[in-house]
């Protein structure tokens, strides 16, 4: 009776460690100092650690820390870069930014649309997922609409990421806040 149940419990504590072992994310471990003292200092200019007088300021004031569509950088750099063109849908919790046709006053026969996809919020070049559209129109009722791949979804996507590192690194600069390491008083 005594054997089963430590084998039980054996079988258990193995299945647990197996399916804990796979929870942890993959880190490059040249980013981060072999000291913990400096990986703690360098969490916390990044804002990324925990301060307790921080939130020791906030009690009973209520509420919390709210992030909304403005605190993403690839999303405000997106609505920045195409603010010339009127917008049909915007949804950030979906991640989608579609445009309504645009047409300059130069050629009023064509018109393009924008789909922007947020596949990520991390700012790199798979990042967003972006369509471009022309519809080019012979009279009202004959259109035909193509969609365009090639220089101008490059261009945009580069201007896009250029604004949100912008924003990325104002946020970071803004957030960072020096590490002071308090040592006790000597008596």
């Amino acid at each position: 009776m005594k054997i089963i149940f430590i084998l039980k419990s054996s079988l258990i504590l193995l299945i647990t460690i197996f399916f804990l072992n796979s929870c942890g994310k993959q880190v490059d471990a040249t980013k981060y100092p072999p000291d913990p003292k400096e990986r703690v200092k360098q969490n916390l200019e990044e804002g990324k650690g925990f301060r307790l007088s921080n939130k020791l300021k906030g009690l009973g004031k209520g509420g919390g820390d709210f992030e909304f569509a403005s605190s993403n950088s690839l999303w405000r750099a997106s609505l920045d870069i195409i603010d010339f063109m009127p917008l049909s849908t915007a949804n950030y919790n979906g991640g989608i930014i579609v445009t309504d046709w645009y047409s300059d006053d130069v050629n009023s026969n064509e018109s393009i649309k924008l789909t922007i996809r947020f596949l990520t919020n991390e700012i790199r070049s798979d990042a967003i997922d972006l369509k471009i559209f022309y519809k080019i129109c012979k009279s009202e009722n004959n259109c035909s609409v193509t969609e365009k791949k090639g220089n101008l979804v490059n261009e945009f996507k580069k201007e896009i990421l250029k604004q949100a590192a912008i924003y990325e690194k104002t946020k970071k600069d803004k957030n960072f806040k020096p590490y002071k390491v308090l040592t006790p008083k000597e008596n």
